[in-house]
């Protein structure tokens, strides 16, 4: 047995839930934030037979989609003197993490 951690952003996230039950695997959601945009994201726990990872991993990249976005950055031009300007960066995706299970039990 393998446990899947899948963080992905928000905006994907009802798509992967969504294709996940449609094939028949169940995931529990936890939501969480990224550290580097402090923005909301999605966990998906799930814990499945080993055969069957690859199939949960395409099912996440097929719907966690990379997209750009600008974000506010601060520059200090002297003391006491920021500026604001926006800087182009890549959200979204997806990060999985694949974990050994040694017992699972659902009571």
């Amino acid at each position: 047995m393998k446990l899947i951690y899948a963080i992905v952003n928000n905006d994907d996230a009802h798509s992967v839930s969504s294709s996940l039950t449609k094939s028949g695997f169940q995931a529990t959601k936890l939501a969480s934030t990224g550290g580097f945009l402090m923005s909301g994201n999605t966990t998906f726990l799930i814990c499945s037979e080993d055969d069957k990872i690859d199939e949960i991993i395409e099912i996440i990249k097929d719907h966690s989609h990379k997209r750009k976005q600008f974000v506010p950055s601060a520059a200090s031009y002297g003391v006491g003197s920021y500026t604001s300007f926006p800087v182009e960066v890549f959200v979204g995706g997806a990060t999985i993490f694949v974990t050994n299970i040694e017992r699972f039990e659902k009571v």
